[in-house]
């Protein structure tokens, strides 16, 4: 029998997928995904369509769920304006909270997903490695709003709640806005359509910094090692893979892995760059037999623009997390290519 009811909110993204199939094939967890639309291709996750933006239709739908031991907040809104991200985003998790608290009053624990915005990595150089530890930053965030009005709650609650920090998570998501792996293989299977070398498409500064990403898989062993661990309540931890790379070591092993040469880096803006490419991506498809996804959806080029264009170190610490328990790590070369191994699989690549 299940001792564990865990909601998902968000579970179509890069994070809130993972978690959740990851979860549902664990003993002991009843796991239900929350999110406006359903995936096709997850048939065997419990899902439940309903809009977090919307208090009435989070109340009606939510407050049928009697028995959520776990919340897992993985949902996230795209807005222009930092002042705008702070009040969509702190909107789905506060209606999320108005939903669930009443109708379930077993919660137990609750999970929250930051990154390295909170640390500013996306304004310029920041010290490195961040730590859990290190003050805020002077500037609208909404990683901070979400968190504050976590703390705020958990005084009146029986439940407690972890934060976790990754950087740039790679795993098998369509559809998101930020998922690394997909601009990574979108980009060298049109570019070895082309007949072209794999050109890293960022400067070559970006090219030997130091750098981290976070397997989706790891982030969803590390949500459920925090749900029953001690160590892990109210607390806030990072979490990526356990290595550091530079992408000048990195890129050439991924351009094996495509069968490709390796060019030399050329600062490309993707977002420019690889927005006329629709029609060669759907020859690509016609001829290799893919899943028929729009040009649109298949990969965020903004996103990559972002990673490829950090032209200063990134990386954190995560001491504070192998301390309190948690040993999991995996390497990167090695979590890029088993991603990549699955995109063929289920024919979203070539």
């Amino acid at each position: 029998m299940s001792t564990h009811k865990a909601l998902v909110a968000g579970a179509h993204g890069v994070i809130g997928r993972s978690v959740a199939e990851y979860l549902s094939a664990r003993p002991g967890w009843n796991v239900i995904g929350a999110a406006r639309r359903t995936a096709e291709d997850q048939e065997t996750l419990q899902h439940l369509s309903v809009d977090l933006l919307d208090p009435e239709d989070c109340t009606a739908k939510l407050s049928e769920l009697h028995d959520i031991t776990h919340l897992i907040f993985a949902a996230y809104a795209e807005r222009t304006t930092p002042a705008d991200l702070v009040t969509v985003n702190v909107a789905l998790l506060q209606n999320l909270l108005d939903a669930v608290e009443p109708s379930s009053p077993q919660l137990r624990h609750v999970t929250l997903y930051q990154g390295g915005k909170a640390y500013g990595c996306h304004l310029g150089p920041f010290k490195t490695p961040a730590r859990e530890d290190d003050p805020r930053y002077l500037g609208v965030n909404f990683y901070y709003d979400q968190e504050d009005l976590l703390r705020t709650r958990q005084q009146r609650a029986n439940w407690s709640w972890t934060v976790f920090r990754p950087e740039a998570v790679c795993g098998f998501a369509v559809g998101t806005p930020m998922n690394l792996s997909m601009v990574i293989a979108v980009y060298a299977s049109i570019s070895r359509e082309l007949g072209l070398p794999l050109r890293f498409p960022g400067t070559p500064n970006a090219y030997t910094a130091l750098y981290q990403v976070t397997s989706a898989d790891i982030l969803a062993r590390a949500t459920e090692w925090a749900t029953a661990s001690e160590a892990a309540a109210n607390e806030i931890f990072n979490v990526t893979n356990g290595d550091y790379f530079r992408w000048a070591n990195l890129w050439p092993a991924l351009a094996r892995y495509f069968d490709m040469p390796c060019g030399d880096p050329l600062p490309l803006r993707l977002t420019e760059q690889m927005a006329y490419k629709e029609a060669i991506w759907n020859r690509i498809t016609e001829r290799h037999g893919l899943e028929s996804i729009p040009y649109s959806q298949i990969a965020s080029w903004g996103f990559g623009d972002a990673i490829f264009g950090t032209t200063y170190d990134n990386i954190t610490s995560t001491i504070k997390l192998r301390r309190a328990g948690f040993p999991d790590c995996i390497d990167t070369e090695e979590m890029f290519c088993t991603l990549f191994d699955r995109l063929r699989l289920k024919r979203i690549i070539p």
